[in-house]
């Protein structure tokens, strides 16, 4: 009988990963500098970029952590809040960059698909800063938003190299042109499960522990089914 559970064990113990649901790095394994702390977060759709954020009722306030990958070491991330529509055209732009080893932040407004100028937001912000690591990087900031908004549309995007100071342009990919969505404000505070802009992902940590748990069951029951054997 001992035997027979020993092979039961190992050979359960090689079946299970080939049932359970392989998912990579979430943003809920991320972490900052300085203990910073969001409500929420969310896997964005698009660019392998991730959005950690905490919205303030009482003041109007987005409080946001962006993480990407610039396109290449020495090119650029950007994450924009639109007032005005869903996509880029009028879009208010935080985008970070490596100059004179830093990483420094700088505010444009997206009039055109061109060349962009630095400038001021057309919203207040503060607590700008960014930083970066081997790979990514991530911007830092809280802007102001709209009284008793639901959601604000936002917008991202990561480019391969910035002349003179200046951001040089995109690729313009499916994947680069489909970073944008709605990013809903008002959501259940939470440090552990991502909330997301898009329905299919929301709730997406709930279904994952679901389904771990039932598999686990199936486990179980099979295994006491042999033992009783």
């Amino acid at each position: 009988m001992a035997s027979r559970l020993v092979l039961t064990l190992l050979s359960l113990s090689a079946f299970v990963p080939l049932i359970l649901p392989v998912h990579s790095l979430t943003c809920t394994s991320q972490t900052f500098s300085k203990d910073r702390l969001y409500s929420n977060c969310t896997d964005l759709t698009a660019l392998n970029a991730y959005l950690h954020y905490s919205y303030n009722a009482s003041n109007s306030s987005l409080s946001v952590a962006f993480t990407a990958v610039p396109a290449k070491p020495d090119g650029w991330i950007a994450w924009a809040i639109n007032p005005t529509s869903q996509g880029m055209i009028g879009a208010q732009a935080l985008i970070a960059f490596k100059s004179n080893g830093s990483v420094t932040v700088k505010p444009y407004n997206l009039t055109s698909y061109g060349y962009i100028n630095e400038t001021k937001l057309s919203f207040d912000v503060w607590d700008v800063s960014a930083e970066a690591s081997a790979k990514t990087t991530t911007i830092f900031a809280t802007v102001k938003v709209p009284k008793e908004s639901d959601t604000v549309n936002q917008v991202w995007q990561v480019g391969s190299s910035v002349t003179n100071g200046v951001p040089d342009k995109h690729m313009m990919n499916k994947e680069n042109l489909g970073a944008k969505g709605a990013l809903e404000l008002v959501s259940a505070a939470s440090t552990t499960a991502p909330a997301s802009s898009s329905p299919d992902k929301a709730g997406e940590s709930g279904i994952r522990t679901r389904n771990v748990n039932f598999y686990f069951g199936c486990v179980v029951a099979l295994l006491w089914s042999i033992i009783g054997l």
